[in-house]
């Protein structure tokens, strides 16, 4: 995401907590600090029972929990008494009075999102609840590395994404330039615009945090053959066994689909692609030297039968 994205989603962020009221010295009209609003929240809905729960819910420290109980004790909204089985733990209840509290913080947060709510449409009321309740996912967890997703078929900006990597990767390896990239544009998209003419074309992809980082496709071809094409990752994503899965899933499915041979084509020099092929069932089968998009290369012709129709 462009920083200009994430610096939007900031700003957004602070209208939101200074439009509910977080800036002021108490909040929902309770005279009390946010802090022990959302104290009182949690207990009265009985997401914590405990101090400790309640530390951990709030993401306060033990002592700031405990100064916190104390001023509500104080002004009778809750009491604290020991727990079982582990006295050392105390119980958190609402009182009479601080269930009255409860009730009126409830009343007052859900007013003002009807309020809000009210002027958007249905579609985007279902947008803020879905986009709210995704970033606070995130927020949740901010040290939790992004969720690996594996896909099947197209998907907006999967034609694009693939010709970008590969661009890259090529011009850095073997220094392909403008043509190289038209071609993988070109031939991709042709591919993408037929691939429901056969039950074998496919193309398989991964994406982290909703950009695609690595993809490989499959082609149908005359007599029971295919061709594995567009094969790439992401720098960031090399070494974390993504190209392995990638292939399984294309091997796969060329075997349910009793594919006899599946072929590529590849370049001496990329051993790390090569290895990969081969410990996919390809065998090196031709090598031509020649030019290729500008650069001498020695191609590689690798195919891989069915191993079951062999």
């Amino acid at each position: 995401m462009q920083t200009a994205d994430i610096d939007t989603i900031r700003a957004a962020s602070r209208t939101i907590v200074r439009r509910l009221g977080f800036m002021r010295t108490d909040l929902a009209a309770t005279g009390l600090a946010p802090s022990a609003v959302h104290a009182v929240l949690e207990i009265g809905d009985g997401r914590v029972t405990t101090a400790r729960d309640l530390s951990e819910a709030l993401g306060l420290d033990k002592s700031t929990v405990s100064r916190m109980l104390a001023r509500l004790q104080a002004h009778g909204l809750i009491t604290a008494s020991a727990a079982k089985p582990d006295p050392r733990l105390k119980a958190l209840q609402l009182t009479e009075p601080g269930r009255r509290l409860f009730e009126q913080i409830e009343t007052f947060g859900r007013e003002q999102v009807r309020r809000a709510l009210a002027v958007l449409t249905a579609d985007e009321q279902r947008d803020v609840q879905q986009g709210l309740q995704t970033y606070a996912r995130a927020l949740g967890s901010p040290s939790a590395p992004p969720e690996l997703r594996l896909g099947t078929g197209y998907l907006p900006t999967l034609l694009g994404r693939v010709t970008d990597l590969h661009a890259r990767y090529y011009s850095r390896a073997v220094g392909f330039g403008a043509e190289f990239e038209c071609c993988v544009a070109r031939e991709m998209a042709t591919f993408l615009a037929q691939m429901e003419g056969s039950q074998v074309n496919a193309t398989f992809h991964a994406s982290l945090a909703g950009t695609v980082h690595g993809s490989v496709s499959i082609e149908a071809h005359p007599e029971d053959r295919a061709a594995l094409r567009w094969f790439i990752l992401s720098d960031e994503t090399r070494g974390m066994g993504l190209g392995r899965r990638l292939l399984e899933q294309a091997m796969d499915h060329v075997d349910r689909q009793n594919v006899a041979c599946t072929e590529l084509w590849t370049f001496r020099g990329l051993d790390a692609a090569r290895h990969l092929y081969e410990s996919a069932g390809f065998e090196l089968v031709e090598e031509t030297p020649g030019t290729h998009w500008g650069q001498d290369l020695v191609g590689l012709r690798f195919a891989r039968r069915h191993p079951h129709l062999a």
